[in-house]
């Protein structure tokens, strides 16, 4: 067990185990009298020690010890005493990285994900950074719809949050323009996902590309919670982010109302429901003739779907599982729901 700089009542122990060192006396001084040691020891900054050395008796068998002020047990922020004498000044602050964009602008990062928005005739593109091997992947079309410029991957890493991996691929862009709810309500329309206060950007990112895999038409977010379609949600959407359309609506319990009255049918995930998903989604394609009206309405993963919500829901719905696992990340949730509702759907599964 080792302890370094304690303060008990002017105790200080050696850097060496105490079992082979007893603690050591500590030799005091007065800040006005700086020769004369006596009772408990007066607080000195590193950069008086030089001439705190030069000042202190030396008794038998004491040692002092010197440790920087970023070393020490204490509160005070290392060399507080140098700023004070005006000492440190001018150096440069840490560089934070990524550029500070305007609303309605951010970046989109990866592979896939800047393929897939380059792809996109809907996405307005502002500029577009690759390092030398990445521009072989860009396409005639790609070029011509942007300048690609040639950069570092470090110099790409630069422009770009510290958890973003690039993969040689970084693209400015805007905001992905939101559909309306007018255009969705008709159940002829297709397969709708709603979430409900979900923000993280990865299970969005996630659910994105399951609906892209299992053919729904579009996935419904509130306004106000939800995050933008850039960065960590196109990274994880695999480019899915471009091929769904989504839709941003103020109030998400009234939207679904407005589904119901379109003849669809609502269908919300809850752990304690005691209707299966498998037979929450054959009645409502017994009720509507189809499966391609349904609507999957998901939770978040710690409150789950609000009273309000679930409320105005057809049915609500679980997800059978063993006794090994408590719940399943919500994406991996949306995942199991939308396979499930896909089996009906002759897009999906021709008969």
């Amino acid at each position: 067990w080792i302890r370094t700089s304690v303060r008990l009542r002017g105790q200080i122990y050696s850097l060496l185990d105490l079992t082979t060192l007893p603690p050591l006396r500590v030799a005091s001084y007065r800040a006005d009298r700086p020769g004369l040691p006596i009772g408990p020891c007066q607080k000195r900054s590193c950069a008086d020690a030089p001439g705190v050395l030069t000042r202190l008796p030396r008794k038998a068998g004491t040692r002092l010890i010197l440790m920087a002020p970023d070393q020490r047990n204490t509160s005070k922020p290392a060399f507080a005493h140098a700023r004070a004498q005006g000492r440190g000044q001018g150096r440069k602050p840490a560089r934070q990285r990524g550029d500070a964009l305007p609303p309605g602008e951010g970046w989109i990062w990866g592979r896939h994900a800047v393929l897939a928005a380059l792809a996109n005739p809907k996405r307005a593109l502002l500029s577009l950074h690759v390092t030398r091997n990445s521009a072989k992947d860009l396409d005639e079309a790609m070029r011509s719809r942007i300048e690609a410029r040639i950069e570092e991957p470090s110099d790409i890493s630069a422009r770009l949050p510290d958890t973003a991996v690039h993969q040689g691929f970084a693209l400015k862009a805007k905001a992905l323009d939101a559909e309306p709810v007018q255009a969705v309500l008709n159940p002829t329309h297709g397969l709708l996902v709603v979430l409900d206060q979900i923000t993280d950007p990865h299970n969005v990112g996630a659910i994105f590309r399951s609906a892209a895999a299992f053919g729904a038409r579009a996935i419904i977010m509130q306004d106000r919670k939800s995050p933008p379609l850039f960065g960590t949600v196109c990274k994880s959407a695999v480019g899915c982010a471009e091929k769904v359309g989504h839709v941003e609506v103020t109030n998400i319990a009234d939207t679904l109302k407005s589904f119901r009255d379109e003849g669809r049918f609502v269908i919300g995930l809850a752990g304690e429901a005691e209707m299966s998903l498998a037979a929450a989604v054959q009645t409502g394609a017994d009720t509507m003739g189809r499966t391609t009206g349904l609507v999957i309405v998901l939770g978040s993963e710690d409150k789950g779907l609000r009273p309000r919500v679930a409320d105005h829901c057809d049915v609500l719905a679980r997800i059978p599982m063993g006794p090994k696992a408590e719940s399943l990340n919500v994406s991996n949730a949306a995942a199991v729901a939308l396979y499930e509702a896909s089996r009906h759907d002759p897009r999906i599964n021709p008969a």
